[in-house]
């Protein structure tokens, strides 16, 4: 009978290795949690103080987190200088990257290719180049603009677009020589995605109320996407053909089809939402109300709020990843 037990609860561990898991950032709490996808705490690791942003290594196995150091971009004060190294099947910090004298890193990015890692730090303001191999800072850039906030590559990984959010710019930085061009965009630009071909880029200016539209060959705006009021972080399905962004100020979600330029449906939600993110089969969007201490989960599809969960009292969760089921 006892060996009959073992074998079971072997079974059973074996079965919740295999489950889909979500990561959930806790910007008031100083950890990554760990969340079934029904919204139970699992474990949490502990990383720096008010982590931003986060984001998953190609193979999986380790999580990059910017340990920002402030709870907003407003708050004053000098923040953190290290980039979080979790491995996630381990489920602990692993290590951690040094940023120097550069402070506040908020904006990441990867590529997948060089193994470069791309951060955007607010203190001063700059653009860093990460090698993960090293762990260590291999390049600094001046973005020259102000409070450099959120950066993606380019297609390539030869530029990378860093969202000057107080100078109301989109720099577009020459890795190779350092070399910048600033984009005037809309008030207060902040998240972006590149489409699959990486022909455009998607940048949320929060407080122009739009989405613009980036030619990344030219390096111009070539449309923009009028939306509801504070779009600030933006995603895209895995087939290319729905947006779907965080709206701060009228706290909802909104999918837009980047092709045609237009709204298509909108989910309203409560609490001033902060992040968005998709999961990896494009069906689920996760946002959440830092303030509230809510995550929300969104049918794409159907537009229509699935589920919501709370975290602990003060977590202030922020961007949310799913880690699809093993098999």
């Amino acid at each position: 009978m006892l060996r009959l037990v073992a074998i079971l609860l072997v079974v059973c561990m074996c079965l919740l290795g295999q489950q889909a898991v979500l990561l959930v950032l806790h910007k008031g709490g100083h950890s990554l949690g760990f969340y079934s996808t029904e919204g139970k705490l699992l474990t949490t690791v502990p990383v720096g103080k008010h982590p931003h942003e986060m984001i998953l290594s190609p193979d999986g196995r380790l999580l990059y987190i910017s340990d920002n150091g402030t709870m907003r971009i407003e708050e004053a004060g000098v923040g953190g200088n290290t980039i979080s190294i979790v491995d996630v099947a381990a489920r602990q910090k692993v290590g951690e990257v040094s940023l120097g004298k550069y402070h506040r890193p908020h904006g990441l990015d990867l590529d997948a290719q060089g193994g470069l890692l791309a951060v955007s730090a607010e203190n001063p303001d700059g653009l860093l180049l990460v090698d993960t191999a090293r762990r260590a800072v291999v390049k600094a850039h001046d973005a020259k603009g102000k409070t450099a906030h959120m950066v993606r590559f380019g297609p390539g990984a030869r530029h990378a677009f860093v969202s000057n959010s107080t100078s109301n710019d989109v720099a577009v930085v020459t890795l190779a020589t350092g070399a910048v061009k600033n984009i005037p965009i809309g008030e207060r630009p902040e998240g972006s995605v590149l489409s699959r071909d990486g022909r455009e880029l998607y940048v949320c200016s929060r407080e122009g109320h739009k989405i613009y539209v980036i030619d990344t060959a030219r390096q111009a705006v070539a449309a923009e996407i009028a939306t509801g009021r504070g779009p600030v972080r933006i995603g895209l399905t895995p087939d290319g053909k729905r947006l779907v962004y965080a709206l701060l100020h009228d706290e909802a979600i909104e999918i837009a089809d980047p092709a045609a330029r237009k709204i298509l449906s909108r989910v309203k939600l409560t609490g001033r939402l902060v992040s968005l993110g998709i999961s990896p089969d494009g069906q689920r969007a996760f946002a959440s109300a830092e303030e509230l201490d809510t995550v929300y989960v969104v049918s794409i599809p159907e537009a229509r709020l699935l589920r919501s969960f709370k975290t602990a009292a003060g977590l202030a969760p922020d961007p949310v990843l799913e880690l699809p089921a093993r098999r």
